[in-house]
């Protein structure tokens, strides 16, 4: 039996998205269509698969893969469209996050530079383009 001091250790940035390795465009649209199946999901259960298909004008199985969480192949705007069918008003927010975007891509190079993690010229300056883009 391993005791806790043998356990790797991982650091993380307060986002898991971020620390899978996901751009930030990536993240915030993930974050964003996960937040939206969130309310989608939290209506739908009110309903019978039967009244879901009659609400949402899907037949059976899509009905069952939306209660399954199983939304990779379902696009923000179907996820809209669900929401629309269930009555959800949604709402965007849009904020500003480049200062912290750029502080966590500081911190994560300096602690890949920490463990001896090098990346080559090409992808520092790719990196640096995307914290800078306005």
């Amino acid at each position: 039996m391993k005791n806790a001091s043998n356990k790797p250790i991982r650091v993380t940035h307060g986002n898991v998205l971020d620390d899978l390795g996901f751009s930030p465009e990536q993240a915030t649209a993930l974050k964003f269509k996960a937040e939206l199946y969130q309310a989608i999901l939290r209506v739908a259960k009110k309903y019978s698969q039967k009244k879901l298909q009659i609400i949402l004008g899907e037949p059976q199985p899509r009905v069952s893969e939306l209660l399954n969480g199983k939304i990779a192949n379902k696009s923000v705007g179907k996820l809209l469209s669900y929401a629309g069918r269930l009555g959800i008003e949604t709402k965007a927010k849009f904020v500003h996050t480049r200062d912290a975007r750029f502080r966590a891509g500081v911190r994560k190079g300096v602690e890949q530079a920490d463990r001896g993690e090098f990346i080559d010229k090409e992808e520092m300056d790719a990196r640096v383009k995307r914290m800078f883009r306005p």
